[in-house]
């Protein structure tokens, strides 16, 4: 099981793929990490599958890293309880006064499968983004 699993690879590259700007690349990015019927919940949606994972992944990059406003950086506090990983995930301002500076986090819990792929995604926000 994830004993066996390294898991900050798995954290870095959940990290990693909300910044994948080349959309193939980002396909087969989330392929890797997820399940083909993994689930993401947050804010109160749920994404089921590749399909609406790539998408889910692809609208949040679109939104906030293409741009160059936020980087997503985190993952340096991950701990595991038997198949479940648990670690913080942040968008930080990449330019400007604010850069480097926190404008929303969130802590992730993932369910992992005996290889170590995400059964289920929850992203739990600590702080949102300013309206």
């Amino acid at each position: 099981m994830t004993n066996t699993i390294e898991i900050s690879p798995i954290v870095d590259n959940y990290i990693a793929v909300w910044g994948i700007a080349d959309p193939a690349e980002r396909a087969k990015a989330v392929a890797e990490l997820w399940t083909g019927h993994g689930i993401e919940y947050v804010e109160g949606n749920q994404y089921v599958g590749h399909t609406a994972l790539t998408e889910r992944v692809a609208e949040a990059h679109e939104a906030f890293v293409a741009n160059a406003t936020y980087t997503a950086s985190g993952g340096d506090d991950a701990t595991v309880h038997g198949d479940i990983v648990s670690f913080t995930i942040r968008l930080d301002h990449a330019q400007g006064e604010d850069a480097g500076e926190t404008a929303w986090s969130a802590r992730v819990f993932l369910v992992l499968d005996e290889d170590g792929r995400v059964r289920e995604d929850y992203q739990l926000t600590v702080k949102p983004l300013a309206a």
